[in-house]
């Protein structure tokens, strides 16, 4: 199943970007049981795990993007987001989306943010 992540882009401080992670071959059934993640790579620096959102469960983050980004996903859509508010410079990176069973991940998509 392939994963299509977008979203990405060049914003200021404080700015908001909304990345989205689509599973359009996925059985919509499928998708209802699937835990999906969102990972930031910064270069030099291991993957991070940012933000999760569970099959079943409440959305938890990081305690660095808490309060600022939301986790949510569209069923019909077969769809994550991850709505990105109030950006910071160390919130650059290469977002990956990540779903399991199965462990696949999106091609990856670039946050920059300036200061």
């Amino acid at each position: 199943v392939q994963l299509q992540a977008s979203g990405g882009g060049l914003v200021q401080a404080g700015g908001s970007l909304r990345l989205s992670c689509r599973a359009p071959r996925m059985i919509t059934s499928v998708f209802w049981t699937t835990d999906v993640d969102w990972h930031r790579q910064v270069p030099g620096k291991q993957r991070e795990l940012v933000a999760r959102s569970p099959a079943s469960g409440t959305p938890d983050y990081v305690d660095s993007v808490r309060g600022r980004f939301t986790i949510s996903r569209d069923s019909s859509r077969k769809t994550v987001y991850l709505q990105m508010n109030s950006l910071k410079p160390e919130d650059t990176g290469v977002y990956y989306c990540n779903m399991n069973p199965g462990n696949r991940w999106g091609q990856g998509t670039q946050v920059t943010v300036s200061s």
